[in-house]
C-alpha cells in the first residue's frame, strides 16, 4: 500500500509544470487542485478522490491522465470541478 504522503507527492508531481496541491479530506478522500502559480487561476478542482484503488503506479498514472483529459476538455469553459 502506498502511503498518503507518497500518493500526494506523486499526484502533485504528475501535473508539473502546473502547480498542484493535494490534501486529505476528513473522510480520507483526496482533494486535488491544479492551478497556474503565476496567475492563481484554478484549472481543476476535484473534491473527493477515493484512494482505495490507487494502489499501484499504473492506477495513479491513469487517474492523472484522466484528470489531465478533463482539464483539456474544460479549458475553454473555465474551471473543471469534479466530485468523484
Amino acid at each position: 500500500m502506498i502511503s498518503t504522503l507518497e500518493l500526494r507527492h506523486i499526484i502533485e508531481c504528475g501535473f508539473q509544470p502546473l502547480s498542484c496541491t493535494c490534501s486529505v479530506n476528513p473522510d480520507g478522500t483526496l482533494m486535488i487542485k491544479v492551478f497556474d502559480s503565476t496567475s492563481g487561476r484554478v484549472d481543476l478542482l476535484v473534491t473527493a478522490v477515493t484512494t482505495s484503488e490507487l494502489t499501484s503506479s499504473r492506477a495513479i498514472a491513469k487517474l492523472i491522465a484522466e484528470l489531465r483529459a478533463e482539464m483539456a476538455a474544460h479549458q475553454a469553459t473555465g474551471v473543471a470541478v469534479l466530485a468523484q
